[in-house]
């Protein structure tokens, strides 16, 4: 369960009344959003309100009207999925503010400027945010923000979401520990050992790490090995 001083209302008007819980404004954030999240970790008091700040409750006949049981945790569930959730504006912004720096790196990371085909610096892409006037709603999901902001901020900046193919030559020296770092790091399309240890292979990434895959190869090959730009 989460603290009652950490806690928000969840609220639902249904059947002419209204039911009230306290919940932890992020795990019902998340629940509202679909994702696994187990009800009595993320509400605060085990129990259903007509208003949670007199600590009123509801008569038992209304509540076996408007949910069909008296169970606590299956109501509260319902209550936060099809309910509304009244954040504090501190509440608000602290989402606010990690959604937004998740947002940045998202598209940092995935998307490139088709002018000159290298990525967006973070601080280029918040800059265009932020001359766009783009709202991040606290309610909405991170892939859903991502889209709005892109939508919003193409009239200002160049910018796509692309993938780039990238071939790599491992020297000898280095291809045997370095290999592992280079398959994980993205998509390996194509592979192959030379007879002489050297180790060849295309890889699939996002356009916007080409710099770290880069600053990767020359850390585990100390600057000897080969790169060639293919798409």
């Amino acid at each position: 369960m989460v603290a009652l001083d950490e806690s928000i209302i969840a609220r639902l008007k249904t059947h002419g009344k209204t039911f009230e819980v306290f919940v932890d404004p992020e795990g019902a954030l998340a629940l509202k959003r679909g994702e696994a999240v187990k009800i009595e970790n993320i509400i605060a008091v085990e129990d259903v309100f007509s208003d949670a700040k007199n600590g009123d409750r509801p008569a038992e006949q209304d509540v076996i009207n408007a949910f069909g049981t008296t169970d606590a945790l299956q109501i509260a569930q319902k209550i936060i999925i099809d309910g509304e959730l009244h954040l504090t504006t501190e509440q608000k912004k602290k989402i606010q503010d990690e959604k937004k720096a998740r947002v940045i790196n998202i598209i940092a990371t995935n998307a490139i400027n088709p002018q000159t085909k290298g990525p967006h610096p973070p601080a280029r892409i918040e800059a265009a945010m932020n001359e766009a006037g783009v709202h991040l709603d606290p309610m909405k999901n991170v892939d859903e923000l991502v889209e709005i902001v892109m939508k919003a901020i193409r009239p200002i900046i160049p910018i796509r979401f692309e993938e780039v193919r990238i071939a790599v030559k491992l020297p000898a020296e280095f291809a045997a520990k370095a290999y592992g770092g280079v398959a994980g790091f993205g998509t390996l399309t194509k592979q192959e050992w030379q007879n002489d240890g050297s180790w060849i292979g295309v890889i699939t990434i996002p356009a916007g790490r080409q710099d770290e895959l880069y600053s990767l190869l020359n850390r585990l090959t100390k600057g000897s090995a080969e790169t060639k730009f293919l798409k």
